[in-house]
């Protein structure tokens, strides 16, 4: 496979970078014996094709109480995914660290259940959408429990690397695009019609149901 000047840049740019947390991150395996895998590989069954956290924020869209949170969500998905799937993965095209058997990434990824992906690899699209989603719901909550969000975001960061589909510096970048979109996604819900906020989508009409004489 031919890779972009780009690809390769960060390849040689972040090669020790990418080898040390990766190695780093690996001694969870050695430590747990294999007990990390399922849990990493179920929190990043939450971020596969951002699914999840789609279906979560129009959820939370529907009612009034909690739409302010799913409006930012849905949005700063849209924002991620638009520079991350649309654009940087396309444009970068960088391989997955598991393509290269001479390497590291390949004997981890051969350990954890060889698990692959179809696109490109920079910026990691799980970690866009997790922090793309959750940076909302921590700037707009109560930052008592509002941190948890951001929680999320970094163990799907942790599950990618740790999976091997995904370069540290993949989650790197996809962190910055997900706290940018997310934050661009608060500003943007902001500025709605309070009419937005103000919609009942669940209010029946008075005398709807009200049996005629």
């Amino acid at each position: 496979m031919v890779e972009t000047a780009s690809a390769l840049w960060i390849n040689s740019v972040f090669a020790e970078f990418d080898a040390a947390v990766t190695i780093a991150i690996h001694r969870l395996y050695d430590i747990g014996g294999g007990f990390f895998t399922p849990l990493f590989e179920f929190i990043s069954i939450l971020g596969k094709g951002g699914a999840f956290l789609i279906v979560l924020s129009l959820l939370l869209t529907l009612y009034k109480p909690t739409r302010r949170f799913g409006t930012a969500m849905c949005l700063g998905l849209l924002l991620g995914a638009l520079v991350t799937n649309c654009c940087l993965k396309i444009v970068i095209a960088r391989a997955r660290p598991y393509t290269d058997e001479s390497s590291i990434y390949y004997r981890f990824w051969q350990l954890v259940g060889m698990h692959t992906e179809s696109d490109k690899s920079f910026p990691s699209g799980h970690t866009t959408a997790a922090f793309g989603a959750c940076t909302p719901v921590f700037l707009i909550g109560k930052k008592k429990w509002s941190w948890t969000a951001l929680l999320f975001g970094v163990l799907m960061g942790v599950a990618r690397i740790y999976l091997c589909v995904h370069f540290p510096s993949d989650v790197v970048a996809g962190f910055l695009v997900g706290m940018l979109a997310g934050c661009t996604a608060v500003i943007i819900a902001a500025k709605l019609p309070a009419k937005w906020y103000e919609m009942d989508f669940f209010k029946r009409k008075a005398g709807a149901h009200e049996c005629s004489d």
